[in-house]
């Protein structure tokens, strides 16, 4: 998440970054549990490609705004993720209540808010290290 906004903000770590991108979808192929989700793999695949060819071979900014997109898009899903599971609606099983159980002082819903304002963090630091980076290249 944080490594692929870090990494939007130049051309080669920009390429790097999709490509680490397209090898963790296609190792993916090998879970993947029906015909949708090897659709929507191969989908992503092809298309991450096609921009770093896009990238190398027409035009230069495309595949650092797609790495941005993608890690903004993650980031905002996992924010989303830890607001509904951790902070609206708390289950015996889940983390929060792991970590109420190691430190009975923080109860389930302080941790969940203390994950989000973590994640948060990571993902305002790392959209600030991509855009320092951008404007030095």
């Amino acid at each position: 998440l944080v490594l692929s906004l870090v990494l939007s903000g130049d051309r080669v770590a920009a390429t790097v970054a999709a490509g680490v991108f397209c090898a963790g979808m296609v190792v993916s192929l090998f879970f993947a549990p029906n015909r949708v989700m090897v659709g929507l793999t191969l989908g992503f695949v092809v298309l991450t490609v096609g921009f770093i060819l896009m990238d190398w071979l027409v035009v230069t900014p495309f595949l650092q705004f797609l790495t941005l997109f993608y890690g903004v898009f993650i980031g905002s899903f996992s924010m989303y993720d830890i607001y509904d599971d951790l902070i609206t609606r708390t289950v015996e099983g889940s983390d929060a209540h792991a970590c109420h159980q190691l430190f009975p002082c923080c109860m389930p819903r302080c941790v969940g808010v203390q994950f989000a304002l973590v994640a948060l963090a990571f993902q305002a630091g790392g959209l600030y290290l991509a855009l320092v980076w951008m404007t030095s290249t």
